[in-house]
């Protein structure tokens, strides 16, 4: 019997269940990715002395808010908000709209959003209220705005009915506007509706925003768009389609995609490498349509770069990569290097990467951990 479900996340097992998730529906990447107001940083900022343990089995998501909060979002749990003191937890018995919280933003009106696996829900400071102005009378017509915040679609698996077609909600702290994503592309690994659900988002520091989806990434730019897939990456059953996670901008403006069973490919503006295949940490899967191994895949257990399902970029630059299974992985630029147990990473599963309003780097999966120049610390 395998030991994966169908999308090839791992089911949990009696000994390693901090290990793995209690569900799995359609993630993030870069899950931790948002924008914030640029004001005051926390009085009272975590400490790894005495860490406070989150009643979370998997975190997938973090902001550090404009007043010092920490949020941290559960794979099914709910979210919790650590104020410089204690731990303050809520869910959908308080009005989230739902337990499983992907992305958490911060809007220049001050409001906290939640992201859930269905809905959206606001925090004023002192209440959390479900978003109800959706606006679907402009679906094809795409705007950027300097501050807005982008949701994926409505349903946990692609879109609802009433949005008819798979694309994300912008948001311009009035009105959720619906936008269709520009299909059709060629069918990837999962097919229908469930192909272009949207597993993640990212905001490039030039304004753009890339969307990821299960078969195809697209970047708007405000006028046109950029769409990565099965064609344009030369993907086919012999090499594994697409499976996309998490997308990500660096501050060089390279775009690193994220894939559930292929790794990660690297577009640079002109190219787009298998950086996965070309460092040799990539693995046959069954889950990506592949059989046997390629040039360059791990052979046996050792850790792999090939079921990654977050991104993120350190204050000097370099990329880190959070796996299924594999713990953490750095990019310097010229070598990459693995996180695991020795480096106080004790998490193998990583589903978030985030850096704070301080430029420190947080990763989470079964924890969260903040990076303190040579290593991990617990800090939750």
């Amino acid at each position: 019997m395998s030991n994966q479900r169908q999308d090839g996340s791992p089911k949990p097992h009696h000994r390693v269940a901090r290990h793995f998730f209690a569900t799995l529906a359609v993630a993030v990447l870069s899950c931790c990715a948002g924008s914030s107001p640029t004001t005051a940083t926390p009085a009272t900022a975590p400490t790894s002395a005495s860490p406070q343990r989150l009643h979370f089995e998997t975190v997938r998501s973090i902001l550090h808010d404009s007043k010092g909060n920490y949020w941290f979002g559960s794979w099914n749990q709910g979210v919790a908000r650590y104020d410089g003191t204690s731990l303050t937890y809520f869910t959908t018995k308080d009005g989230l709209s739902h337990e499983q919280i992907r992305s958490i933003y911060e809007h220049k009106n001050g409001l906290v959003w939640f992201e859930g696996a269905v809905g959206m829900t606001s925090f004023d400071g002192q209440k959390l209220v479900a978003a109800d102005q959706l606006d679907y009378t402009r679906k094809d017509e795409w705007s950027l705005a300097e501050g807005d915040l982008w949701f994926k679609d409505g349903a946990e698996m692609g879109a609802t009915e009433q949005e008819g077609a798979p694309g994300a909600y912008r948001y311009d702290g009035a009105t959720f506007s619906y936008h269709t994503y520009p299909l059709p592309i060629t069918p990837g690994l999962m097919t229908g509706n469930a192909g272009h659900a949207t597993t993640g988002f990212a905001r490039a520091k030039s304004g753009r925003v890339w969307f990821a989806t299960y078969n195809a990434v697209f970047g708007y730019d405000g006028a046109n768009f950029t769409v990565f897939d099965d064609a344009r990456l030369k993907l086919d059953e012999s090499t594994g389609r697409m499976h996309c996670r998490c997308v990500f901008e660096d501050s060089r403006g390279n775009v690193w995609i994220g894939n559930n069973g292929i790794g990660v490919f690297l577009f640079d503006g002109t190219n787009v490498t298998d950086f996965t295949q070309k460092h040799g940490l990539g693995k046959a899967g069954l889950h990506a349509g592949r059989t046997t191994p390629r040039p360059g895949d791990v052979v046996g257990d050792g850790p792999s770069l090939h079921r990654v399902f977050a991104i993120g970029e350190d204050r000097d630059g370099n990329i880190w990569f959070g796996t299924i299974a594999s713990g953490a992985w750095r990019y310097d630029g010229k070598t990459v290097r693995h996180f695991g147990a020795a480096d106080g990473l004790t998490s193998e599963n990583i589903v978030c990467i985030y850096t704070d309003r301080r430029g420190d780097l947080w990763i989470a999966g079964s924890g969260v951990f903040r990076w303190n120049g040579t290593s991990f610390d617990r800090m939750f």
